[in-house]
C-alpha cells in the first residue's frame, strides 16, 4: 500500500524518491571514524650528532668577519673595504694552510644583493668555512 502526499486533487501514484538521510548519517560516521584512527603525521629529522666533547679546547678559533651595514658598505675584521680588495683578501685566506672561518654578519636592514656578491666571491675564492654571525637577533 502506497502512502500518498499532497493535496486532495493529486494523482495516487507512488513516490519515487529516496530517503538519503540515514545513508549520510552512515558515510558521516564513517569519516569520523577515519578521521580518529589515522595517526598524526609526524614531521621529525634525524640528524647523527657527534659525541659531546668532555674537554674542551682552549685555542681560540682564527676567523675573519665581514660585516655588511644597511648603506651597502663592507667591512673586512672592522675595516671599511671596496669589493676588489675584499676578493685579494678572500684569496690570500683561501690560499692559507689553516684555512680561517669567514663569518658573515649582515645588518638587518642589508642590501640582499651585496650579501648575495659577498657570498659568491667567498666561494669564486676558494673559502670552505663561512658562517653567519648574528641571526638570534632576527628569531623573534
Amino acid at each position: 500500500m502506497a502512502i500518498s502526499m499532497g493535496g486532495g486533487g493529486g494523482s495516487d501514484a507512488p513516490m519515487n524518491d529516496m530517503n538519503t538521510t540515514p545513508l549520510i548519517d552512515v558515510m558521516l560516521v564513517l569519516l569520523i571514524m577515519f578521521i580518529i584512527t589515522i595517526p598524526p603525521q609526524t614531521h621529525a629529522v634525524k640528524l647523527d650528532l657527534p659525541p659531546p666533547n668532555p674537554n674542551p679546547s682552549n685555542v681560540d678559533p682564527v676567523f675573519n668577519q665581514v660585516d655588511i651595514d644597511f648603506l651597502s658598505n663592507i667591512y673586512w675584521n672592522k675595516t671599511e673595504v671596496d669589493l676588489p680588495t675584499l676578493r685579494s683578501y678572500m684569496r690570500q685566506a683561501a690560499e692559507m694552510p689553516t684555512q680561517p672561518e669567514l663569518r658573515l654578519r649582515p645588518e638587518g636592514l642589508a642590501k640582499y644583493e651585496v650579501v648575495d656578491k659577498v657570498m659568491a666571491e667567498a666561494q669564486q675564492a676558494g673559502l670552505t668555512k663561512m658562517g653567519f654571525v648574528g641571526n638570534e637577533a632576527y628569531a623573534n
